[in-house]
């Protein structure tokens, strides 16, 4: 879906999205990241439970919430990925509880 355009070969690393390792260049925001990987859907709507994704990438719209490190509520595409980062989708009030989740791929 995406591709980076730089031209200039980026060091990979680790990421890890709801306990799974995943590899990813140096420099791209949470946000980024998560589409690069192939997610569509980062959390889900708190009023109709609907998927949602990142949308304007620059802090807008509140979109791109994932749970960072432990913190909720954070926006995706301000973060930049660091090694060893972890974060954590927010699908449904069903992860909470531990229920499988569909996470939007």
């Amino acid at each position: 879906m995406f591709k980076d355009v730089s031209g200039q070969p980026r060091p990979l690393q680790t990421l890890y999205v709801d306990n799974q390792p995943r590899q990813i260049p140096a420099g791209y925001t949470v946000a980024a990241a998560l589409l690069a990987l192939g997610y569509k859907a980062n959390r889900a709507s708190p009023v109709s439970g609907s998927p949602r994704g990142p949308y304007c990438m620059m802090g807008v719209c509140f979109e791109c919430l994932v749970e960072i490190d432990g913190i909720p509520n954070r926006q995706g595409c301000l973060i930049e990925v660091q090694p060893e980062m972890r974060v954590r989708l927010s699908l449904s009030q069903e992860q909470d509880s531990g229920e499988e989740v569909d996470d939007g791929r």
